[in-house]
């Protein structure tokens, strides 16, 4: 019996890797299909919301105001028409209370994280608004999927996939915060986080407008989901050069309505 369930499970491998290898927007490959992205999203959200003494969430209920601000950046985003999976995708973005960590993250399928602490280092919308498109960008070309592949290996993700080895979803869920992304990811993310606000009214380079408040502040630690690959000064140059290229025109960033935002917060 076990030599028979050992080999359903590599014909059930080998079919879903044969039927379901697509080529991501990041160049590699990946196997898993848009389907199996949305299953392992929808696990990894419940396994988050599940621990709170990891992964605060603030109520939306009680933090109604402030879900809504965040809702209408990702609206804007999403309704620019350049986000493939937009209507395939969850794009549930929650609130993490802890104003010491200034991260945002993602997981497959289109699960946006954001801390509090991050919000409240920011100076406006317009460099929410492009955290937010590096973060969507992220999970729309499936680079999450791919590190996850690279770092936890084909096999044990498809086994999530079937509904196997739930006692290992903890560690991953808990490990999305620190994800390590590839250069060309992490660069890939900063061009569609331009292209995404390129047609709306924001500035579309929010995204190095928070690089250069770190380095103006002197240098302090790059937060986990920007990196440090390429360079902060790198990043920034590649941000405002692609900005140039694409000929973007809108000048808001929003300062004053950026501080309700924060307002709302505990």
């Amino acid at each position: 019996m076990k030599m028979k369930q050992q080999k359903q499970w590599w014909i059930v491998l080998m079919i879903t890797v044969f039927f379901s290898t697509s080529c991501s927007e990041g160049g590699g490959v990946n196997i898993f299909s848009i389907e199996d992205d949305k299953a392992l999203g929808a696990q990894f959200d419940a396994e988050i919301s599940s621990d709170p003494a990891t992964y605060p969430i603030l109520s939306p209920a009680t933090y109604a105001d402030a879900y809504q601000y965040i809702y209408d950046i990702r609206d804007r985003i999403l309704d620019a028409g350049q986000v493939r999976y937009k209507d395939e995708f969850e794009w549930q973005v929650k609130i993490i209370r802890d104003d010491n960590i200034l991260n945002a993250f993602c997981t497959p399928g289109g699960y946006i994280y954001v801390y509090t602490g991050l919000i409240k280092y920011l100076d406006n919308e317009a460099q929410l608004a492009g955290v937010l498109g590096h973060e969507i960008a992220h999970a729309d070309l499936r680079h999450v999927t791919d590190q996850l592949t690279e770092q936890y290996g084909i096999s044990l993700l498809l086994s999530l996939v079937l509904g196997q080895n739930q006692n290992v979803l903890s560690d991953i869920a808990v490990g999305l915060a620190s994800l390590a992304f590839s250069r060309g990811d992490e660069s890939q993310a900063d061009e569609y986080s331009v292209n995404y606000l390129c047609s709306n009214l924001y500035t579309a380079y929010g995204a190095a407008g928070f690089f250069e408040k770190i380095e103006a502040e002197g240098g302090a630690t790059i937060p986990e989901f920007l990196s440090t690959h390429p360079s902060p000064e790198n990043r920034i140059e590649d941000i405002y050069a692609h900005f140039d290229e694409l000929g973007c025109e809108g000048d808001e960033i929003y300062v004053d309505r950026y501080q309700d935002l924060k307002d709302a917060l505990p």
